[in-house]
């Protein structure tokens, strides 16, 4: 427990302690006197003064609510940074999901980031092939709603490249693999958390291209303690798609989806249909930050303090007759 003001509690406490005085000492002369005069006490002197002692306690009890107590209770809450991983790669306008895939993900990720608290920093990231930072994480939930609605499908896509513009947008720093597959000590995020929406096409490396691999960067992520939650967007069945003139098919891709979560201590959330995607800012757990914050004590000692002194004023006058 906690004093806001300890110099308050010490002169109340004196306060009661100079009437503990003043009271033995009263109680003294009264037994003198009476010994004096050959008349012996009707009763004890602690259970005649029964009442003030209740007073007296009431006083310092309040002298402890006057200095303002607190206890410091652990408080768990979603706080931390959340960034928004979306796949705007070509096959996410594939109409398996309807209106689009990416239509149904970015109306998911609006749900999500209005069920969020204001202690919660989200980040918007775009991701084709590289990858594209779209809204860095902040507490102005607004600017991420405005990042997700101007998302647009085109391009490919690198699921691995999406992990690490995604670790980029946490720590404020460039992460990338080396060709060696080293990659830089990003320290210790355990309240950051990156939920992907995508279709799990991964074309990384396609081409003769070096995006990062998804598993390397799961890696990468798994030791900065950050968590993946990944949402696939679409069928299993899948559906054709055209993109720069050319009929592709594609289909949903769990597996590849899977491996990123598991990887990371992650969830996976299937979504094969709109109405699965609107209920996923409700299944997506964001870890909680246990925090100590003050519990204000005062009330509870001014309500002990009442009690003692109406027992004080209750046993004073029965026992006596007077009210003082």
């Amino acid at each position: 427990m906690s004093l806001a003001d300890p110099v308050l509690l010490a002169a109340g406490l004196l306060v009661a302690a100079i009437l503990a005085w003043a009271a033995l000492a009263a109680a003294r002369r009264r037994a003198a006197a009476l010994a004096a005069a050959g008349v012996a006490p009707k009763s004890p002197g602690p259970h005649r003064l029964s009442g003030v002692w209740f007073t007296i306690a009431g006083v310092a009890v309040l002298a402890i609510a006057v200095a303002g107590p607190a206890a410091s209770v652990p408080v768990s809450h979603a706080s931390g940074t959340v960034i928004l991983a979306m796949d705007v790669s070509g096959s996410m306008a594939a109409a398996d999901v309807s209106p689009s895939r990416l239509a149904a993900a970015k109306k998911a990720a609006l749900s999500f980031i209005d069920a969020q608290p204001d202690s919660v920093d989200i980040g918007v990231v775009a991701f084709q092939q590289g990858g594209l930072e779209a809204a860095l994480p902040t507490a102005d939930h607004a600017t991420a709603e405005a990042a997700v609605r101007r998302l647009a499908a085109g391009g490919g896509t690198s699921l691995g490249d999406a992990v690490l513009a995604s670790l980029s947008a946490i720590t404020r720093r460039t992460v990338t693999i080396g060709p060696d597959g080293s990659a830089p000590d990003l320290g210790y995020w355990p309240s950051a958390t990156i939920v992907l929406f995508s279709d799990g096409q991964d074309e990384a490396g396609a081409a003769g291209g070096t995006d990062a691999g998804a598993d390397a960067a799961a890696s990468v992520a798994e030791k900065a303690g950050v968590h993946i939650d990944t949402v696939g967007v679409g069928t299993t069945a899948g559906t054709t798609v055209d993109v720069d003139g050319y009929h592709l098919f594609t289909a949903l891709d769990p597996a590849a989806l899977t491996a990123i979560s598991q990887a990371t201590g992650g969830t996976y959330h299937p979504a094969s249909d709109a109405s699965e995607l609107d209920g996923i800012a409700s299944s997506i757990n964001l870890r909680l930050t246990i925090t100590d914050q003050p519990l204000p004590l005062a009330g509870a000692f001014i309500a002990l303090a009442l009690a003692l002194l109406a027992a004080g004023a209750v046993l004073t006058v029965t026992r006596t007759g007077r009210v003082v």
